[in-house]
Parts: structure tokens; C-alpha cells; sequence
């Protein structure tokens, strides 16, 4: 997806927009000179948009996007390293108000460019992901002292191959969108100017059917797919709150910065 959005949009100062076309919600995250990377500003805005689509009656799908050359480069390590991060983090709905945030009505991912440790966990909460062709997804948090906290590491271990989930946790190695959607990460994948089309005709096809058979059969899936959810989540913040306080996790956001090595101590 090629950013083709107009300039009063670049310049926009909100972090979060929302566009409507008929019963469709396209949510822009909007830090297009940040990768749309996720700060307090950002986790805000998402939650509350998500709540508008979720309260207005006459919307029934919700599409997430990126402006700019990525869909999303993760946690603003300049937020973390602020000390946003607690927010950003445990607030309502978890990681940017987002990945755990009980809703009713379908997310696609619409992805271009990178999707990165949280930017990636964004796309893993959604119900369904479209991707171009240049696409590349990674969960690297171990590489600056940290994990994927953000549902990261067990929604990869319940979708992928374990040994594989495994590689892309503990060495931050990142894999390709022919590679997602080897490994069922993906519903279509697309030439990157075509990632919102094919959005759009893929929520065109969920508001031809039923809204209340849509609604009830989304419910069912998801506690399918996330009936131990619940227990893994406090085991996960329970062992986050351990990292986020590790002298590492703070190496590892100051070495990003500034752009250097990090040196581990192991503690």
C-alpha cells in the first residue's frame, strides 16, 4: 500500500484518524515520520477510535492502516525510555488500548512495510490481515532487553510452527510476507498498492452476510483461539514486569537511541 494520502493528511497532528467510507471504519495510525510507532498519544487514540466504531451502530467493519512507508515499527522507544511505558502497556486493552480490547465487530490488517515487535502484535490481534508483497514482520524486543509482551509470543506459538515462533522470539530474525503467509499469518497477499483495496473487498464480503450471525460467529472464534488467554496474560505480565525492570531493558532502549551496541549485563 503506497501512501497516496493527500498532504492535509501528512500533516495531520493526530496520531490516530479515522476514515469513514459507508459502514467501513479505516483507522489510520498516523506517525508516518515514526514508522507509526506507538507512543502515549497513539495508545489513546487507537483505543478511543476502536470504542467509536464499536458504539456506532451503522458501522459494522473496521480496517487498520498506516500512513506513510510502514504499518507500524512497534513501542516508541523514546516513550519507554520517558517512562510512558506503564500506560502504553497495562492501560485499558493492554499494548496501545488494542490487543486485548474486547470488541465485537471485525478488524482487518491492512499491512505495508514493516510490522515490527508491537506493530506486529497490532496485526495478531486483528480477525483478519492483508499484506503486500514488500511486507516484513519480526518480533526483535529481545534485541533491545526486552520480550513480546504484547500477545506476541503466545499468539505466534498458537499460529506458526513452535520451532519457528521460537526463532523469530529469542533472535529477533525477521521473515518475509511470502513467509507469513507460508506459515498462515496472513489471509491475501497482494502487490503494496493493493493492500486497501483488497482490505475494502474483503470487508464488502463480511457486510454481505448477517451482522448478528457475523457478530456471534466472531465471538465464537476468538474464544476458541483465546480460552487460555486469560491465565497466559498474567503470567505474562507477571514476568514483563520482571524485564521492564531489568537494568537491560534500560541498556537496551538507550543503546536504540543512540544508536550503539547494547551491553548486557544479565540483570
Amino acid at each position: 500500500m503506497t501512501n497516496t494520502d493527500t498532504h492535509a493528511h501528512e500533516v495531520s497532528s493526530s496520531p490516530v484518524e479515522i476514515e469513514i467510507r459507508g459502514q467501513v471504519a479505516i483507522i489510520w495510525l498516523n506517525r508516518p515520520n515514526q514508522r507509526n510507532s506507538i507512543n502515549l498519544g497513539l495508545t489513546t487514540g487507537l483505543r478511543d477510535a476502536i470504542r467509536q466504531v464499536e458504539e456506532n451502530p451503522d458501522l459494522r467493519v473496521a480496517i487498520l492502516a498506516g500512513r506513510g512507508e510502514a504499518f507500524c515499527a512497534g513501542m516508541d522507544l523514546k516513550a519507554f525510555d520517558a517512562g510512558d511505558h506503564h500506560d502504553i502497556i497495562f492501560g485499558e486493552g493492554r499494548f496501545a488500548g488494542f490487543v486485548d480490547l474486547p470488541r465485537r465487530k471485525p478488524i482487518i490488517a491492512a499491512v505495508h512495510g514493516f510490522a515490527l515487535a508491537g506493530g506486529f502484535e497490532l496485526m495478531l490481534a486483528c480477525d483478519m490481515v492483508v499484506a503486500g508483497e514488500s511486507s516484513q514482520f519480526g518480533v526483535p524486543e529481545a534485541c533491545v532487553g526486552l520480550f513480546a509482551a504484547a500477545g506476541g509470543c503466545f499468539r505466534l506459538a498458537a499460529r506458526m510452527p513452535l520451532v519457528k515462533a521460537k526463532e523469530l522470539m529469542l533472535t529477533g530474525t525477521m521473515i518475509t510476507a511470502k513467509e507469513a503467509l507460508q506459515y498462515g499469518l496472513l489471509n491475501h497477499l497482494v502487490l503494496d498498492d493493493q493492500v486497501l483495496d483488497r482490505a475494502l473487498k474483503l470487508a464488502d464480503g463480511i457486510l454481505a452476510c448477517a451482522p448478528l450471525s457475523v457478530e456471534m460467529g466472531l465471538e465464537l472464534t476468538k474464544s476458541a483461539a483465546t480460552s487460555q488467554e486469560t491465565e497466559i496474560w498474567e503470567q505474562n505480565n507477571a514476568l514483563f514486569a520482571k524485564v521492564l525492570n531489568s537494568n537491560d531493558a534500560k541498556e537496551g532502549a538507550r543503546a536504540f537511541i543512540e544508536k550503539r551496541s547494547p551491553v548486557w549485563t544479565g540483570t
